[in-house]
């Protein structure tokens, strides 16, 4: 059977990621665990996968942008290359439809494994999902030419050491790894700026791309309580917002008590016109970000935040 286990996935992630410390897993922690709470409230069908959003550099920065979600690997799954690939999800084909009326191609990719437990020996196909004329499964990411700048110059991307992959728990291994090894398969042919997306929240009437973050809530003279935001995932968001239609934006928290204990207290969120209204004008030096260097964040008064519950993420 072509599969692969859940020790060569973290087996690849060891050699593919740069730095693993405790914020980025208690990032990955607290995506697996708003999907959880998400599938509690009865909402698991309105959010996509995590995926990746990339767009043109170079002369040309910014003329192309392409969003791609990878099927998250199972290792119960076999993989075979002559196996039927999945057909998209419903709610999936609504949200690309989006992201294509906004003028951002979108892509659902499926995997095929040559060889039972090699990371290596797997490749994608994609379909191109919300554009008004049936579609197939093509190679990937081949199917991008003439989106991207060819890479020319070979790229080693699994040459790390990333020791601490043991603390991914299981239930988050083969969403990480399937995005990861998404991203090296087109980062390893394409030049672009691409950053993670962690969700897309299907609502009533609008689509909103989701960061996901787990937080402590700090204090300011001025603001008062405030959750700190990265100016990078600012940005994103608010290329989002820039698109109109209907596609918008939130920022969702899952509020801790201590950085040691992790205990949940509650799930916030807020959308981006508001945040934006109020975000402050000053940014401030933050703490260690993901990638394991400094951060530069941006506050938003805790107030200004709705409690996630089932009745206000089901009005949106």
């Amino acid at each position: 059977m072509a599969t692969l286990s859940i020790q060569s996935m973290r087996e690849y992630l060891r050699k593919s990621i740069s730095s693993l410390n405790d914020n980025k897993i208690n990032g990955l922690n607290a995506e697996v665990e708003f999907r959880s709470y998400l599938s509690s409230l009865g909402y698991i069908d309105r959010v996509s996968p995590g995926g990746w959003i990339a767009r043109e550099d170079g002369p040309k920065f910014g003329n192309h942008t392409a969003v791609f979600f990878p099927e998250a690997i199972d290792p119960k799954i076999d993989y075979d290359a002559v196996r039927k690939l999945p057909a998209p999800h419903t709610g999936l084909h609504t949200i690309c439809s989006t992201f294509h009326q906004s003028g951002v191609s979108a892509f659902s990719c499926a995997a095929e494994v040559l060889k039972k437990n090699d990371p290596q020996s797997l490749n994608w196909k994609a379909i191109q999902l919300g554009v008004p004329n049936p579609t197939n499964y093509q190679p990937f990411p081949s199917c991008l030419s003439g989106m991207f700048r060819p890479r020319i110059r070979k790229y080693k991307y699994l040459r790390y050491n990333a020791t601490r992959v043991t603390g991914i728990p299981a239930n988050a291994v083969p969403d990480e790894f399937s995005k990861e090894h998404l991203r090296i398969s087109f980062s390893d042919k394409f030049m672009s700026e691409i950053v993670d997306v962690d969700g897309i929240f299907w609502g009533k009437q609008y689509t909103y791309p989701i960061e996901i973050k787990e937080k402590t809530a700090a204090h300011n003279n001025k603001l008062g309580d405030y959750f700190g935001l990265d100016v990078g995932p600012f940005t994103k968001l608010a290329f989002y917002a820039a698109k109109k239609g209907n596609l918008k934006s939130l920022f969702v928290v899952r509020e801790i008590d201590d950085v040691n204990t992790r205990h949940l207290l509650n799930w916030w969120f807020i959308e981006f016109e508001q945040l934006a209204q109020f975000a402050s004008w000053q940014p401030m030096g933050g703490g260690t970000n993901m990638s394991g260097g400094g951060s530069t964040v941006v506050m938003i008064p805790k107030k200004e935040f709705q409690i996630l519950d089932k009745n206000t993420i089901g009005s949106l």
